[in-house]
């Protein structure tokens, strides 16, 4: 079905619409809510370095590497009024496993979610008796919303329009839908789980129905998003507060037409010499993928428009003050850096470190943030935050740094690391299907150093070791051998280690790697 949604947004913030009559089924005033409202945004495959302000004199410090030649005068304008997380980490690099722990707190092995998702992985799919940060938001009195890429569930033959079959005709199958019985708390839905035609994205709504669109997805979800603020046709309770995610795909690969991004954005970047655009020390302008570098940043300029729209309209429905909002993204991208075309899953910082902005006016005080903060710690500090700290499951595996965020106590309990993972495809069954995973790699991340061994899968033997020092060396130009620095490769094994028990990762389990690795 052919779909245009047309909103009233703009109608009520330029005036023509009064911004009290939108709030459908009575809106309550402002100052009576007291729990606050939660609006997480996560454009996927956006790196730490691709925000504007990281160039600028106040942020520049704060990060060993160049900020990317990027524009994003909304992110910069919230930046200071957010605490803004130098560290934030994705600890296994891929949208689904990083989504598996946003919303659970825990780490892959135990959110059922260790690889992406695809009709392939028949064990990996996002665990249905598990309770997730919009399962508890749900259960404490609140509406919950979610907008756009989901990629949390296993490609099962159950579209809505064809009964008996998958919702698209590939294979391995990517897409789903996702059937109100494994949503999780969110009683607004509009949906997909993973589509890469970022003008002619689909949806699924609330009740099930298919709504093909012709316009640019960041943009349509922003517009959905908006809607939903506005509640003008009863999309929420408005005696809630309310938790939204907005998941956009951008700037998500493709990225090499006008196609894939605004062409307005496109513009600022399309007569830039490559070289002034992949200026780390470590990019390869001569790989063919370097072409696509003015339209990832084009993307991400997109995005950040769209983000500067959401909290103008915020704003203009005074919702402002008494609303989290966070940007941050699944993962980052390599683009050219180290000569490999992976985007994502490598423990390099292009793919691990991601943007992480926190803003609570009034309770937050803007600052950068330097705690290395893990996937699996979102959810728990989120909650914290909201007051539902007494909430938080026991089988949650993240930290809830709510507390030392608000007051700055109990910093001498921050963690010293974050764990790095990647897994592959471990075995099969008759019919090709995959029924296990293999744990290639692991390894940690500190204030300094970056740490990651890789097995052999037959062996389970020391294969390669990526060693860096990200002080001297940002880029991560130089492997060093651990040999060579006795102390901080015990030091970096000793927190490898309690990294695995924690996770109660395969690693920890099994013992791997046991003649150098000191499991307690």
């Amino acid at each position: 079905m052919l779909h245009f949604r047309k909103t009233v947004s703009y109608l009520g913030m330029i005036g023509l619409i009064p911004l009290a009559s939108c709030g459908g089924k009575g809106e309550a005033p402002h100052n009576e809510q007291k729990a606050p409202n939660v609006i997480y945004v996560f454009p996927d495959q956006m790196r730490n370095s691709a925000m504007e302000f990281w160039s600028s004199e106040k942020y520049a410090s704060h990060i060993p590497y160049k900020g990317d030649p990027v524009i994003t005068p909304n992110l910069n304008k919230f930046a200071d009024e957010a605490v803004v997380f130098s560290s934030a980490y994705s600890n296994s690099p891929l949208s689904s496993p990083h989504r598996g722990s946003l919303l659970t707190g825990m780490y892959p092995n135990r959110s059922g979610v260790p690889l992406n998702i695809n009709s392939t992985r028949p064990f990996n799919s996002l665990r249905d008796d598990v309770t997730t940060i919009s399962d508890l938001y749900s259960q404490n009195g609140y509406n919950c919303a979610y907008i756009g890429k989901y990629h949390l569930d296993f490609p099962t033959p159950n579209d809505p329009d064809n009964p008996g079959h998958y919702v698209e005709h590939r294979d391995p199958v990517w897409d789903t839908y996702t059937p109100p019985e494994k949503r999780h708390g969110f009683d607004f839905w509009y949906s997909y789980g993973t589509f890469d035609v970022h003008k002619k994205p689909h949806y699924w709504d609330t009740e099930g129905e298919k709504h093909e669109i012709r316009e640019w997805s960041p943009k349509h979800e922003t517009d959905i998003a908006i809607d939903y603020l506005i509640n003008s046709k009863g999309e929420r309770d408005s005696s809630k507060p309310f938790f939204m995610m907005i998941s956009m795909n951008p700037p998500h690969h493709p990225y090499s037409s006008l196609d894939d991004c605004m062409e307005e954005d496109y513009n600022l970047y399309k007569d830039k010499p490559l070289g002034e655009l992949l200026i780390r020390d470590n990019a390869d302008t001569t790989m063919a993928k370097a072409a696509s570098a003015p339209y990832y940043f084009a993307q991400v300029t997109g995005v950040d428009r769209e983000f500067g729209r959401l909290l103008q309209a915020l704003d203009s429905l005074g919702l402002s003050e008494n609303t989290i909002v966070v940007f941050s993204s699944d993962h980052g991208e390599t683009l050219c850096s180290h000569g490999i075309d992976d985007p994502k899953n490598s423990p390099y910082a292009e793919s691990t470190d991601v943007p992480f902005l926190i803003r609570y006016p009034g309770k937050l005080k803007p600052r950068v943030e330097e705690l290395i903060l893990s996937s699996p710690d979102i959810m728990p500090t989120l909650l914290g935050l909201s007051g539902l700290g007494q909430r938080i499951p026991r089988d949650v595996q993240g930290s809830n740094f709510a507390d030392y965020l608000l007051t700055g106590k109990n910093a001498s309990f921050l963690p010293k690391s974050a764990l790095y993972i990647r897994n592959l495809d471990g075995e099969k069954d008759e019919n090709g299907k995959v029924i296990s995973y293999f744990p290639e790699t692991r390894g940690v991340k500190t204030d300094r150093y970056t740490l990651a061994l890789t097995i052999h899968k037959e062996t389970k033997k020391l294969k390669e070791v990526y060693f860096f020092d990200n002080l001297t060396d940002p880029y991560q130009l130089y492997n060093l051998k651990m040999d060579d620095y006795p102390l901080v490769k015990e030091q970096l094994l000793n927190e490898l280690a309690e990294q695995l028990k924690k996770a109660g990762d395969p690693w920890y389990k099994e013992k791997i790697l046991a003649e150098i690795i000191h499991y307690h």
